[in-house]
């Protein structure tokens, strides 16, 4: 029985699907695409690496390097799959993938293969994806010395000059597998039509299979800077449990002088014609790792006129599009090959051929030091999530729900004073030294400067109305004294 531990790398931004992915809120927690539409990404890629498991592979606890930030997104969202179980390695800042799969490396204990995936991307033919990543496992436990590197090669489509490229020999091995003679970086449209036509050129997925002793090896002797600090950093992690998951943290301090950098750059890019060998197993399943909305687009399901709709949408006259709604109405008439993105807050309108250049727009927004850039109007919180309906001078109004036995930090606001109006469920409301329990249509004010706190002690989520009022409205302007969820 071969041991195996799924690791899936969750750090990423995706702000070329801006305005639907924001940092705050990135595209592995979205549910864009892919067989199960009620499925996040994330999820998916969990539910899909898990799938490997035979009378041949045993699976351990699925390793989850994620942010610091997202903790609680990604853990919600495990709680919807309770047959999965998972250890969430959060890094302080993002350090890129390498750094990150040394984490893992460091956490899996007895050798056993890893298996790792990134956390967004999307596969349309999930048996075939299942059979090559066991012919890479195959590839790998066959390597007795422990120094082979499996990865998965996309069949390329189209000559696409947004993917690195993998050149193979021409021979297979026993398991399906292809040695990789070397790597090459993103082309431009006449060099990747020549890759198209070549034939022993595919897409770098960025899925790799090896032991995680291999995987120190030779982040060891390729970058022992990025080995060292990661190392130390490990070395003086702290660790807690849920009821679900096991968070581990790495010293921040540490973890932040360490190099940024991938796992192709550091090592994988270094390994052919080294002692490390690397193979390549193809795989034609329909894979995209939508970075970008064209991308949503090619992999949606496509109407007649070729339009791929989510939410309320009414089309006359429109072909090629990609229309996508979350909060209102969303018409269009006479268009073709345009991308339309509406958030609650945020609208983008784009030629499709151009979708990739919706970076140059978040590069906008942070120069500016807009809020549209990170959050969303609506913000999910470990306790539940706030929505920003209407602000002015001097007032801002928010709908809050609070889940079920969860609580807000015991905080105080210097500039603010707030009006909670309970609209569902039962709140229990610290203020000052008392404590009251207020139920629907019940109402209460928390001064400025006045200590306070709001919990939900019911068995249903609760829901309030808070009208805040004051010289500044900022969210920065809050104190914490207490806090369940390590914020203080």
């Amino acid at each position: 029985m071969t041991k195996v531990i799924p690791v899936i790398l969750c750090g990423g931004s995706g702000t070329r699907l801006w305005p639907l992915s924001r940092s705050g809120f990135p595209k592995q927690f979205l549910v864009l695409s892919g067989d199960d539409s009620s499925k996040s990404l994330f999820q998916q890629a969990i539910e899909r690496i898990n799938s490997i498991a035979s009378a041949q592979i045993s699976l351990g606890n699925t390793l989850i390097v994620t942010n610091e930030e997202h903790r609680f997104l990604a853990l919600d969202q495990l709680r919807e799959l309770p047959h999965i179980e998972a250890t969430l390695l959060l890094e302080p800042v993002g350090r890129n993938t390498a750094p990150a799969l040394t984490l893992a490396a460091f956490e899996a204990k007895d050798d056993p293969i890893l298996v790792i995936t990134p956390a967004d991307q999307t596969v349309k033919n999930t048996a075939a994806f299942t059979k090559a990543l066991q012919d890479c496992i195959a590839v790998v436990d066959a390597d007795k010395a422990k120094q082979t590197i499996a990865i998965l090669g996309i069949t390329p489509t189209s000559p696409e000059t947004g993917y690195g490229y993998i050149r193979r020999d021409a021979a297979k091995g026993a398991h399906q597998e292809y040695a990789v003679q070397k790597f090459v970086e993103k082309p431009d449209a006449k060099t990747a039509q020549s890759y198209l036509e070549d034939g022993h050129y595919l897409w770098n997925s960025g899925m790799f299979v090896l032991r995680a002793s291999t995987w120190l090896a030779a982040i060891q002797e390729f970058r022992p800077d990025i080995f060292g600090a990661t190392e130390t950093a490990w070395v003086a992690r702290t660790t807690d449990h849920t009821d679900q998951a096991t968070f581990v943290r790495p010293d921040k301090e540490i973890f932040s002088t360490i190099p940024s950098e991938s796992i192709d750059y550091a090592v994988i890019e270094k390994c052919p014609g080294s002692k490390y060998a690397v193979k390549m197993v193809e795989l034609d399943a329909g894979w995209s790792d939508l970075g970008a909305w064209d991308a949503v687009w090619q992999v949606g399901i496509q109407d007649e006129q070729g339009n791929v709709t989510a939410g309320d949408t009414l089309l006359s006259n429109t072909k090629n599009s990609l229309i996508h709604s979350s909060n209102r109405l969303i018409s269009a008439v006479g268009v073709e090959n345009l991308i339309i993105v509406e958030t609650a807050d945020a609208v983008l309108v784009a030629d499709r051929k151009n979708s990739q250049d919706v970076k140059h727009i978040v590069n906008q927004l942070e120069t500016q030091q807009r809020t549209e850039k990170n959050l969303h109007r609506k913000v999910s919180r470990p306790w539940g999530w706030y929505d920003s309906v209407d602000e002015g001078e001097r007032f801002k109004v928010k709908r809050i729900q609070v889940k079920p036995g969860a609580s807000l930090s015991l905080q105080m606001h210097h500039h603010r004073a707030e009006h909670w109006i309970v609209v569902k469920g039962v709140a229990e409301i610290t203020n000052g030294d008392q404590v009251i329990t207020l139920t629907e249509n019940q109402s209460t004010y928390i001064p400025q400067g006045q200590t306070h706190r709001l919990a939900n002690p019911g068995t249903t989520s609760l829901e309030i109305i808070e009208v805040q009022s004051g010289s500044y409205l900022g969210e920065d302007d809050i104190v914490r004294f207490e806090d369940t969820y390590g914020r203080s």
